[in-house]
């Protein structure tokens, strides 16, 4: 059964060889191909028919004009606005192609990579992580991020996307292994800039730079969190005593500054005419 589940997990394509067999072929080339194959083999008919050309020209002539139109299928690339494409030329790389149109030479060139330059989304988690006071929590956070140097991201390292987020997950269990889960629970905003921080350094010899970090939920053990929501709930419940003892303590304090001033008021009262 395991067996079975990492062949299918091999079979998945990752992002970018998923883009590179897609963008082969374009929408735009398949359409010139067939229109010249069409113009080819109708002229083909024409010379054989009304010229009287040997069949032997004429399938010179079909041959050689399939072999334009092949070549053109794979010569005319398109790249979308947000994305560039990087070229090798046999094996060496040779600049950035894109947005837009733009030409290669079949076989002597190669696209092995479209890098994509608008925000990436990456979630990523760290399970089991033991804080500094040796409690296991598990952390989920988001990563911001985006490729601002495609020729770094093509060339310095073999697969960017998981790159980063291994390095973002490392980072996370550093965070973690360096604080105490008080501070993670009511710090995340100093967490964040923290991992923030420290995957950027990692990622920018790639050509990628953090946008930001945000971390989504910290799970700690029930067992804990229980014990936890009994300590709140205690000091509530104390809390509540101390206010209603100083209410209580108020009130004594009023009625004695009361019952020691009719007495006064009385004697007051009874020296009159």
């Amino acid at each position: 059964m395991k067996t079975q589940l990492k062949e299918r997990q091999a079979k998945v394509l990752s992002p970018d060889e998923a883009k590179r067999q897609a963008k082969i072929v374009n929408g735009v080339s398949l359409a010139v191909f067939f229109i010249l194959e069409a113009l080819i083999i109708a002229a083909g008919a024409i010379m054989r028919e009304v010229l009287h050309v040997g069949d032997l020209w004429v399938v010179v002539f079909i041959v050689a004009g399939t072999l334009i139109a092949t070549y053109l299928l794979f010569a005319v690339k398109i790249a979308d606005q947000w994305e560039k494409a990087v070229v090798l030329r046999f094996g060496k790389f040779t600049g950035l192609k894109g947005p837009g149109r733009f030409w290669i030479i079949p076989i002597v060139d190669a696209i092995p990579r479209w890098i994509d330059h608008r925000v990436m989304v990456t979630p990523f988690n760290a399970e089991k992580t033991l804080t500094r006071d040796t409690v296991p929590v598990d952390v989920d956070a988001v990563l911001f991020w985006m490729v601002w140097d495609a020729e770094k991201a093509a060339l310095e390292v073999e697969d960017y996307r998981s790159a980063i987020a291994w390095a973002a997950q490392t980072a996370l269990r550093e965070i973690i292994g360096q604080m105490e889960l008080a501070d993670i629970l009511v710090g995340r905003a100093k967490m964040d800039a923290d991992l923030q921080k420290i995957i950027d350094a990692r990622t920018t010899p790639w050509g990628v730079t953090v946008q930001s970090v945000e971390i989504r939920d910290v799970i700690i053990p029930e067992a804990l969190e229980d014990t936890m929501s009994r300590r709140a709930q205690a000091e509530r419940e104390r809390q509540a005593r101390v206010i209603l003892g100083e209410s209580e303590e108020q009130i004594a304090k009023s009625f004695r500054r009361a019952s020691e001033t009719t007495p006064t008021t009385r004697r007051r009262c009874t020296c009159g005419p």
